[in-house]
């Protein structure tokens, strides 16, 4: 009994090493985005000082519960369950039986209609419904994009997906800009036959400004520029034209030599006035 006991003992921490190394998809939970003047990046899995995993739950994964359907999920990696794992009829594409909810990032159980037997102590009890689990995202289909282009700092939108044999379902999971720590999941919304949402606020949604673009030149810099192009196209096609059609050559070769010669004198008359 004792070596049974250390080889599955064994056997779930392998499990869980090879699913962190599988699904580990920081690179892809980074988002940059140029507003205007200022650059906006987001980087949901980076350690900061209150949470040392980022937007990931310390807990292994998210849960919420609404009505006769419960959702798991964890972002930017896959879930790991050391208590309370998904308990559900189906979970062969996320673990199997005996790691349910462990080979995915997303996970929606729902209670189907039907009649379950139960024997017990030949009593003949009857449940009606049972529930079935149903894959919604893996780490590796991840999209992430602003909730709001014209509001970059209220956060961003994780989207996971999982592309099955019978229907492709989905996770959108808002990670809503929020200081003060760490609120929800709450709510639980489902759009379609398997596309879910909901959200969360997390330090981890707030955008770094890594970089400001200066304010740029202006109405006179941008002036001077035309001013100095147009000017340097006038003494081009001037030198040009004094050089193959009227054959003068050396310095005055130069469109109104005077007039340019003239500039500093003028400038220190100018001066002293």
């Amino acid at each position: 009994m004792r070596i049974e006991s250390d080889l599955l003992k064994w056997v779930l921490i392998l499990t869980i090493l090879h699913r962190v190394s599988l699904y580990s998809a920081s690179d892809a939970c980074r988002l940059s985005v140029l507003d205007r003047s200022s650059l906006y990046t987001f980087s949901l899995s980076s350690p900061t000082s209150n949470f040392p995993h980022g937007v990931l739950s310390e807990d292994g994964f998210y849960k919420v519960a609404v009505n006769e359907t419960v959702l798991w999920f964890q972002l930017c990696d896959g879930m790991i369950f050391n208590h309370d794992p998904p308990i559900c009829a189906d979970c062969s594409d996320c673990g199997g039986p005996s790691y349910c909810g462990m080979d995915c990032s997303a996970l929606v159980s729902n209670n189907v209609n039907g009649v379950l037997h139960i024997w017990v102590s030949w009593i003949n009890t009857f449940h009606m419904g049972y529930h079935v689990c149903t894959t919604i995202g893996r780490a590796s289909f991840i999209d992430i994009n602003l909730i709001d282009k014209k509001n970059p700092n209220k956060g961003v939108t994780v989207k996971m997906s999982s592309n099955g044999t019978d229907v492709n379902c989905s996770l959108s999971v808002s990670v809503i800009c929020d200081s003060n720590g760490v609120q929800g999941p709450y709510s639980l919304e489902q759009s379609g036959t398997c596309d879910y949402a909901t959200e969360i606020r997390h330090p981890s949604g707030c955008a770094e400004i890594v970089f400001i673009h200066g304010r740029g030149l202006g109405w006179f810099g941008t002036f001077l520029i035309i001013l100095f192009c147009f000017l340097g196209v006038y003494l081009l096609f001037g030198t040009v034209y004094r050089f193959f059609f009227l054959g003068v050559r050396g310095v005055d070769i130069i469109p109104n030599l005077g007039f340019w010669s003239s500039i500093p004198q003028r400038t220190q008359f100018v001066a002293h006035l």
